[in-house]
């Protein structure tokens, strides 16, 4: 009887926290954002956008580990916390890592999917943060390299959505390691693990583990780009090498981490 009631509980605080995060979303699109269009300076703008946006996350992830939702276990995050732009590059197993990773980190920004461009409850929101679409490949290093030499870390996944499996990764497209080069920045890696399993690719947001999920966050050491490729390489050679290079690191990573299997 303990145990149902509390699976009843977890799975009335997820659906709580969705409800939340929408109408939250909502009243942004509607009322905030209009105001965010007089504003007459572009850097304080965004500076004040970003510290609302990383704080209502902090207190999402927080009244989600309250309400005995989840659990979270953070390692290397200093990093995060820096102020020194990089490139977070992270894989992504759950609906969740942006909002943890944006609740970790004070000045970020994110690439999002082109659908949230037209999202009620994220428009708004992806538009006054100045969020970079992964839509327009031509102008995605170009927006990304803006918002760097604002001062600002990109978080971005690299597989494009989530994960297709608990123990394997999509191909890493090279739009990071383009952005590196272009930049000159450091690409911070970021292991991301969820156990058990939760709002995975092929779970729905009511399939709530039986147990409250954990979500491990590692930063790893940056990376310098310029040691995976000379600078008299060939721009696309040299992207292609800074992907395999950081992909393989990723992985290699979440095996000695424990966060693959071998064998499964």
């Amino acid at each position: 009887m303990r145990a149902r009631l509390d699976y009843g509980w977890r799975l009335f605080a997820t659906a709580l926290s969705f409800i939340v995060f929408g109408v939250c979303g909502l009243f942004f699109s509607l009322f905030v954002f209009p105001l965010v269009l007089v504003w007459p300076h572009r850097a304080s703008r965004q500076r004040a956008v970003t510290t609302v946006i990383h704080g209502f996350f902090r207190a999402l992830v927080a009244a989600l580990q309250r309400m005995g939702v989840m659990e979270l276990d953070v390692a290397g995050v200093d990093a995060l916390r820096s102020g020194t732009p990089a490139i977070v590059v992270a894989n992504h197993p759950t609906y969740l890592d942006v909002v943890v990773l944006l609740s970790l980190t004070p000045s970020a920004c994110c690439v999002v999917k082109n659908a949230h461009w037209s999202n009620p409850c994220m428009w708004g929101i992806v538009r006054a943060a100045e969020y970079v679409s992964n839509a327009d490949p031509a102008g995605f290093v170009k927006d990304c390299a803006r918002r760097l030499a604002d001062g600002y870390s990109m978080i971005i996944f690299p597989e494009g959505s989530r994960s297709p499996a608990p123990n394997r990764l999509h191909a890493f497209s090279r739009g990071f390691a383009h952005t590196a080069l272009e930049a000159g920045v450091p690409i911070l890696p970021v292991l991301m693990h969820c156990d058990p399993p939760a709002f995975t690719k092929q779970m729905r947001w009511y399939h709530v583990p039986e147990r409250p999920f954990r979500i491990t966050v590692n930063a790893l050491a940056p990376i310098g780009v310029e040691r995976l490729a000379p600078r008299e390489m060939p721009a696309a050679l040299a992207a292609r090498n800074v992907t395999r290079a950081v992909e393989a690191h990723i992985t290699q990573y979440l095996f000695d981490y424990g966060f693959f299997k071998t064998g499964n």
